[in-house]
Formats: structure tokens, sequence, C-alpha cells
């Protein structure tokens, strides 16, 4: 589990093609602290194994479906790239909890600037959408952020100059294509409210029954 708070901007030093795979080896400095072989980093929000830590740099495995599901496999040497380790119990949750499980890649649409902060609107997924409400949180590249609007299926959310300075969504404009996690909760109403057709309605939890509860008005 990760918080969405990115400790360091790394970059790519280098990548090599395996089969069904890659390894990446990033340039870092202040994610090595403590960190050792098969500890989970976040990597542009999706969670992956370190395998090797080199002086100022890391080693992470990538499968194929996760090179395929998300921005890393378009990823180059010299590229920038948002590094989290991953959470410890106990720790302050600043951020929102972030499993590192991609839901899909959107596309920025407009950035503007109002006031001290930079407003990034995106077209996420269809169908995505559902899962993402005003004023709730939305992981972007792994950065923990809260969503301003949602219109149809073009979010906006907004970025304070601390975020932008210390992520790379700071250098993202239109046409930049970005991770996207929703918020853990979203996913499991989901599953609750929407059983699969095979399972006994029972086991579902049901408008009705929330209604019958007092939680529905």
């Amino acid at each position: 589990m990760f918080t969405g708070l990115i400790e360091e901007i790394g970059s790519i030093r280098r990548i090599v093609t395996v089969p069904q795979g890659a390894r990446l080896t990033i340039s870092a400095r202040e994610v090595l602290a403590g960190t050792r072989r098969g500890d989970s980093i976040a990597v542009n929000g999706a969670c992956l194994t370190v395998v090797d830590v080199e002086p100022e740099a890391l080693v992470a495995e990538v499968m194929a479906e996760t090179l395929r599901v998300t921005t890393l496999g378009s990823l180059k040497v010299g590229d920038r790239v948002n590094l989290e380790r991953a959470l410890r119990l106990g720790e302050r949750l600043g951020g929102h909890l972030v499993s590192g499980h991609i839901d899909g890649v959107g596309e920025i649409k407009s950035r503007r600037q109002v006031g001290i902060a930079w407003e990034l609107t995106l077209a996420v997924p269809v169908g995505l959408e559902r899962y993402i409400a005003p004023k709730g949180s939305l992981a972007l590249d792994g950065t923990s952020l809260t969503v301003i609007t949602v219109t149809g299926n073009q979010v906006t959310v907004g970025l304070i100059p601390h975020t932008a300075r210390n992520t790379i969504l700071g250098d993202k404009g239109p046409g930049d294509r970005v991770n996207i996690e929703v918020d853990l909760l979203a996913r499991y109403l989901e599953r609750l409210l929407n059983p699969p057709v095979e399972e006994p309605a029972r086991q579902g939890l049901t408008l009705e029954f929330l209604a019958s509860q007092g939680f529905l008005k």
C-alpha cells in the first residue's frame, strides 16, 4: 500500500527488454534508504518489485501486462518518474490509500492556472468516471489529488505549487498520458452493490438494504 505522496522524482537510467517483460534501472537517492530486494515501490503509481539495489539506483522488473495497461511501456531512457516506497504501519497517512494497481490510462486535455494552483482536465477511459466523485481522491501517476469536477468522462484535478514542483505532473500538459488509480472504496462499493449475477443477491449489499437501515434518505 502507498499514500500517493511522492517522495522523489527519479529518472530511467536503463531499460532491458526481457521475454514477456522488462527490467528498469531507475536513478534515485531518497527512496533507496532502507530499500531491499523484494520491497515494493510505486513507479508512476504502478507497484513494482525491487530486484536489485545499485549505487544511487534501483532495479525493478515489469511484466508484460503492466507494460500494456500503464504508461510504463512507453518510458524511455532519461524520462523522469514519480517514486514512492510502500507505506509502513504506524506512519501518517497524508494522502489516501493507494494500492499501486492501475485502473487505466488517461489523456490530459487542458491545463490552466487558477490562482496559485494549476488545474488539469483529463479524459479517463469510458466507464471509469463512475468511480470518481467531486471532492474525492484520485491518484495520477501515483500522486494523490483531490477531484474538482467530473463531467462525463472528463475529470478536473488541482495541483498546488508544491505538488507541481515535486512530481512529474508539473511538467504534464495537453496530450500527455497519465496512469489512473481510483479510490479503493469505490472499487469495493461497486462489488458490494453489484455482485456478479451468479452470486445470490443476499450476498451483496443492496440499495434496498441501505434504505431500510436509514442510510439513503
